[in-house]
């Protein structure tokens, strides 16, 4: 059994994958404004969480590598 790709059918276009996280460029420049601010705010908040990421990964390998330091220079 098989499903139609769309409600239309397969083989009418219609808004594809690609085109699903693309703002509509039918709207007012107001609304496109408010889009793309909401989308700029959302990168800048992904982009925070990876730094974040990397310091606590960074920080984490510090910590290893100190540790293991400490156990070679303390081994009998």
């Amino acid at each position: 059994m098989t499903t139609p790709q769309n409600a239309s059918g397969p083989d009418t276009p219609g808004p594809g994958p690609a085109t699903q996280g693309l703002p509509a460029q039918g709207l007012p420049a107001r609304e496109r404004t408010a889009a793309e601010q909401r989308r700029l705010a959302e990168e800048k908040k992904r982009e925070r969480y990876v730094w974040y990421y990397l310091g606590y990964f960074l920080f984490g390998i510090h910590v290893v590598a100190f540790v293991m330091i400490y156990a070679v220079r303390h081994a009998k």
